[in-house]
């Protein structure tokens, strides 16, 4: 389906005709027109479906054909990276409108909440926010949200896993109850459906391919024992034209001791983790988007949400031990409609975890043999 089939505003489409966007990918089929028509709606969609935009382009939609001073639209993230990928998508989409958003995270200096503070009192349309900062500014009184029309959240089931779901209740006080509400997550467990029948009202709900990678991706493997993994991930760079590479590792620590080793075999890397500052998280991201960092190491904090195109390879420097983390990592790479790979390395001690995450997959990914100068490797025997 084509975007001009939505009957978008005017300017919103011309918009995306500048930015090349044509086709509508599945959950935006289904989600752009039951937005249209104000109806609540749980989204249950893998990382990688297009998601972001099958929520802001009909909200742009609406707000550009009927302008308004007031705040619109609140979008809720679990984590800063989110807010700000979802406000930089937003400011692309909304280009060619009126339309104006902020983006108020934690993590910041008290110079960027004085910020936030008189972005929020001279107004903005749309405020992406994480739960915890946007408390602060409703408790102060600094943001008002009483002629608000749609409330989202995204990554829901995250936001739980991070503890927000007593701040999420707080903010739907400040909200007016007659609203769109729209949810999005990547799991629909439970504790999700117990949230949704507080807030939504007779949802309509769609689901795209849950808890399954994305077709393009093409998944291998190497067993491995732990002094063969950085000298094969030269290997793998080597003499390939790969400008983005991510690699995942389940720790803190191991992320740091990472980016040390592999700019002493002189790859272009940069790490990203907790312990960064957020403006030295927002440069790392920046320098990655940008192709001026070829290797980016990071934490599974990246592995939801934060939307980069055209990232080359995904590598999981260790196995995750959840299999929706497992999915969650590969899916950076064929983001929407484009390809990529993922690969796994596997030591003796994550065997038992791999295998259950191809019973979560329904299919054994291949074992791919390391090279015979890195020495014998282990057996996959699970």
């Amino acid at each position: 389906m084509k975007f001009s089939e939505f009957n978008l505003n005017k300017q919103l489409s011309e918009g995306l005709d500048s930015m090349g966007y044509e086709n509508a990918t599945p959950i935006q089929e289904q989600a752009i027109p039951i937005i249209l028509s104000g109806k609540d709606m749980i989204g249950c969609a893998q990382t990688g479906t297009g998601k972001t935009a099958a929520f802001l382009l009909p909200i742009l939609s609406k707000l550009a054909a009927n302008p308004s001073p007031d705040v619109d639209t609140l979008i809720i993230s679990p984590t800063r990276e989110l807010a700000l990928q979802i406000d930089r998508a937003l400011q692309g989409f909304a280009y060619f409108t009126s339309v104006s958003s902020i983006a108020i995270y934690g993590g910041n200096d008290g110079f960027s909440f004085e910020q936030e503070k008189t972005a929020l009192t001279t107004g903005a349309n749309i405020i992406v926010a994480t739960p915890g900062r946007l408390m602060s500014h409703l408790n102060m009184g600094y943001a008002k949200l009483d002629k608000l029309k749609h409330l989202i959240l995204d990554e829901a089931d995250r936001m739980l896993d991070m503890g927000f779901n007593e701040d999420i209740v707080r903010i739907i006080k400040y909200i007016p109850v007659k609203r769109q509400t729209l949810l999005f997550s990547a799991t629909m467990p439970p504790r999700i459906r117990t949230l949704a029948n507080k807030i939504l009202v007779n949802p309509q709900q769609i689901s795209i391919a849950i808890s399954k990678p994305a077709e393009g991706i093409v998944q291998a493997a190497y067993m491995v024992y732990d002094n063969q993994k950085n000298p094969l991930i030269v290997d793998l760079l080597k003499g390939k034209n790969l400008q983005s590479v991510l690699i995942f590792s389940s720790t803190k620590s191991k992320v740091k001791e990472l980016e040390k080793d592999l700019h002493k075999l002189r790859l272009s890397v940069k790490a990203i983790h907790s312990d960064l500052e957020q403006k030295e998280r927002e440069e790392v991201l920046r320098d990655f988007t940008a192709r001026k960092t070829q290797v980016l190491v990071a934490t599974d904090i990246l592995s939801r949400g934060i939307d980069i195109e055209g990232i080359d390879l995904v590598i999981n420097y260790d196995v995750p031990n959840d299999a929706e983390d497992y999915v969650h990592r590969i899916g950076r790479t064929a983001r929407a409609q484009s390809t990529g790979v993922a690969i796994t390395f596997i030591t003796e001690k994550d065997q038992r975890y791999f295998k259950r995450i191809e019973g979560f997959l329904g299919k054994e990914v291949f074992k791919t043999p390391v090279p015979p100068y890195l020495g014998k490797a282990p057996v996959y025997r699970p």
